[in-house]
């Protein structure tokens, strides 16, 4: 088993469209912690590609945050409080607030808060439709799934970059 596919499958490629959408994103989930997997916290904040002061470890916190406000404050309803590092004194406190001494905890965070998305969507079928907090217009479940995998996506590939830039792993 390669290092890849200890934390991600392959999305089908014949299936229902629920499948395929879950399929891809959890494609995207896995590539995230693929990148993130084995380095210390310390290499997690790095920042490697100034002047921007992202970091592998403010990836896996910001994915964090876009998944608890997509599926817990817009799709469930639940309030914005919930958010524990976007705040209005530190909008971008996911990439900036980083702590390499919080590396482990941010991580299993990070998969505790996939646990809850998808128990949260399989209750939701894709035509279902939701608002978010303070916004128009109104959102589909198939939107949201579209939504997260182009978010992963991007990411994944600045994550790839930092990969190669700490140690030259490479790969999709």
């Amino acid at each position: 088993m390669t290092a890849a596919e200890q934390f991600r499958v392959d999305p089908p490629k014949v299936a229902s469209e629920r499948e395929l959408l879950q399929g891809f994103l959890d494609f995207h989930r896995g590539t995230l912690l693929w990148k993130t997997a084995g380095l210390t916290g310390e290499q997690l904040v790095e920042t490697r590609l100034e002047p921007s002061t992202m970091t592998l470890l403010g990836l896996i916190r910001h994915a964090c945050e876009v998944e608890r406000y997509w599926f817990q404050c817009c799709l469930d309803g639940r309030p914005l409080d919930i958010l524990k590092t976007w705040s209005q004194e530190y909008p971008d406190g996911d990439f900036d607030l980083v702590d390499p001494a919080h590396a482990e905890a941010d991580l299993a965070d990070y998969r505790e808060t996939i646990k809850l998305s998808d128990q949260i969507v399989a209750g939701h079928s894709l035509d279902d439709i939701f608002r978010r907090p303070k916004m128009e217009p109104d959102h589909s479940v198939r939107y949201l799934y579209f939504h997260m995998i182009q978010e992963y996506a991007r990411h994944n590939g600045h994550a790839d970059l930092f990969r190669q830039r700490l140690d030259g792993l490479t790969g999709e």
